[in-house]
C-alpha cells in the first residue's frame, strides 16, 4: 500500500493556451509525486500523445480550436487508451459537462480548483475514481432526478458545429476533414444529434434544429 501511493503519477496537459499549460506544469513539477511527460494545444495533438506516451492521466480542456476535448476523450475511449481524462475547465453548463463525461472522462474539475484539490483529484484518477467539483456534481444529480425528455436535450457546441455542417450539405468525410476528427468520431456526433433532437435522418435533424432556432 505504502509503495503504491509513493508511486509517481505520469501526466500530460492538453490546453490551447500556452500559459496554463506552463502554469500546471511548473505546479506538477513542483511536487515529486507527479512527471508532465508533455503537452498538446488540441485534442487532435492531445490524442496522439496519450498514444504515444501512455501517461497514468490527461488533463484536458474542453473548447480548443483545432480539435475539442469531447472529441478527444470520444476517441481515446475508441482506441482502449488506458489514460485516465480529467476534465479541467473553465465551463460547467451542461452542454459541456454531461458530453464529456458520456465521452468516457473519469472526472471533471474547474480551473478554479485549489492546488491541492487538484493534486488529489489526479490522484483519484489515476486509481480509476471519479472526481467531479461540487458544482458539476450538483448538476449531474439534478439531471438524474428530473432527466430532459428525449428529443428535448441541449446539443454541445460541437454538435451544433456538425448540424451546422450538415445542413450545408456537407459529407462525414468533408466534416472529419474540417473539425480535424475522424469520420467514426463525426458518426458519433450524429448519433448523439439524432437523439437529441429526436431525429431519425440528417434532414430532419436540420429541419428541427432549424424549427428550435440552434441553426439560424
Amino acid at each position: 500500500m505504502d509503495r503504491e501511493s509513493a508511486r509517481v503519477i505520469t501526466l500530460i496537459v492538453v490546453d490551447d493556451h500556452p500559459v496554463v499549460r506552463d502554469g500546471l506544469r511548473g505546479m506538477f513539477e513542483s511536487s515529486t509525486d507527479f512527471r508532465v511527460l508533455g503537452e498538446a494545444a488540441d485534442g487532435v495533438e492531445g490524442v496522439g500523445m496519450a498514444v504515444r506516451l501512455d501517461p497514468d492521466v490527461v488533463l484536458m480542456d474542453l473548447r480548443m480550436p483545432g480539435g475539442g476535448g469531447v472529441a478527444a476523450i470520444t476517441e481515446l475511449t475508441r482506441r482502449g487508451v488506458r489514460s485516465k481524462v480529467l476534465v479541467l475547465t473553465t465551463y460547467d453548463t451542461d452542454s459541456d459537462t454531461l458530453p464529456a463525461i458520456e465521452a468516457g472522462a473519469t472526472g471533471y474539475l474547474l480551473k478554479d480548483a485549489p492546488r491541492d484539490e487538484l493534486f488529489t483529484a489526479v490522484r483519484a484518477a489515476a486509481d480509476g475514481r471519479t472526481v467531479l467539483s461540487p458544482a458539476v456534481a450538483s448538476r449531474l444529480i439534478s439531471r438524474v432526478r428530473t432527466p430532459v425528455a428525449p428529443g428535448h436535450e441541449a446539443l454541445s457546441a460541437r454538435e451544433r458545429e456538425v448540424v451546422g455542417l450538415v445542413a450545408r450539405g456537407t459529407s462525414n468525410r468533408e466534416i472529419a476533414a474540417e473539425l480535424f476528427i475522424s469520420e467514426a468520431t463525426v458518426k458519433t456526433h450524429l448519433t448523439h444529434v439524432f437523439a437529441k433532437l429526436g431525429a431519425k435522418d440528417r434532414a430532419e435533424a436540420v429541419a428541427v434544429a432549424y424549427e428550435r432556432g440552434i441553426l439560424g
